[in-house]
């Protein structure tokens, strides 16, 4: 049964809200985010089939859906933006992406937008420079902010000055099938210790994202996939942990690239 979307933060002009358990059958449970600011609305990483029409009758009870302002796309993963033709074609959005990605994403929409609908691939793309940039939205304005190789190699997170929340994308992912806040951090590990020593590049990405996050003011890092960091002992935690975290490249090997037998 569909339940209400998680009301991240509203203060009745700018309101935060996340969808999850979206996802039926074999697919990876995915959290989508709403931020919405003076009715101009940007969606994040919206995800593909499998949560492209559950995830617009959620959005259509809360805002007009053909009026989308913008849609963030962290990576190109297809859990991220695989829809994409489908958000170009049924709203006005445009697409918020790094500029390594976006020369790509055209691969994603179908031939038929342009041909019978008009639609430029590229005419709706906002491509950001590696350092990012402000993004505005209503009356606010939000922040891309660089996380490349966390662990996509153009890889932005998106950070709302207002809430103070770190919409972080892959970095804080757990397996789980729910996105309540983490309570218990050392029970809470397991769910994510694979994921990232696997999907993020290295160590030294990984501290210098930390540091980075340390300077910024945050109440809540909130990313795609499981559990909420919220309050400064759940975040601290997670930064002093991932800080310290061998992934990636710091755990191969002569082994890993060797010929199959």
């Amino acid at each position: 049964m569909r339940r209400e979307p998680i009301v991240l933060f509203d203060n009745g002009t700018h309101q935060c809200l996340c969808f999850d358990n979206l996802v039926t059958g074999e697919g990876v449970q995915t959290n989508q985010f709403l931020i919405v600011d003076n009715e101009q609305y940007m969606l994040l990483d919206p995800g593909g089939d499998l949560t492209y029409t559950p995830l617009s009758l959620e959005l259509s009870k809360h805002i007009p859906v053909q009026d989308l302002t913008y849609i963030f796309a962290s990576h190109q993963d297809p859990d991220i933006i695989a829809a994409l033709d489908k958000w170009l074609l049924h709203t006005k959005a445009k697409v918020i992406c790094s500029r390594l990605w976006a020369r790509f994403l055209p691969h994603l929409t179908a031939n038929y937008l342009a041909v019978s609908h008009g639609i430029s691939t590229y005419d709706r793309i906002i491509a950001l420079p590696d350092r990012g940039q402000s993004i505005p939205l209503g009356n606010s304005q939000l922040k891309a902010v660089p996380a490349h190789f966390l662990h996509s190699v153009g890889n932005f997170q998106l950070y709302d000055p207002i809430s103070k929340i770190l919409f972080s994308g892959d970095m804080g992912a757990s397996l789980v099938d729910d996105a309540q806040p983490v309570t218990d951090f050392a029970a809470h590990l397991s769910s994510m210790e694979g994921f990232h020593r696997r999907y993020m590049a290295s160590n030294k990405v990984c501290r210098l994202w930390a540091d980075m996050v340390r300077k910024m003011d945050i109440s809540m890092i909130v990313p795609q996939h499981g559990r909420a960091f919220v309050g400064p002992a759940m975040i601290n935690a997670f930064l002093d942990w991932i800080s310290q975290l061998e992934c990636g490249m710091d755990l191969m090997g002569a082994a890993d690239y060797s010929l199959p037998r």
